[in-house]
């Protein structure tokens, strides 16, 4: 087994890659169709990579339906 190690993305990089605005990633979060931040610190959030990606490609194979 390889270990890979998390990759932590911050705000920026999620609304690279997802076209919603932060306020609409915030209520899909809210109602569990977002993937959940971490709260690293005081201010500081995080999302885990690969469960964004896993999202992103659950929204493309929905496309399919």
């Amino acid at each position: 087994m390889t270990n890979h190690p998390i990759r932590l993305l911050r705000l920026p990089e999620i609304l690279r890659r997802v076209p919603y605005s932060e306020a609409h990633i915030w209520r899909l979060e809210r109602t569990g169709k977002f993937p959940r931040r971490a709260h690293l610190g005081a201010n500081r959030v995080v999302w885990v990579e690969s469960e964004i990606d896993d999202w992103l490609s659950s929204k493309l194979k929905e496309r399919g339906q």
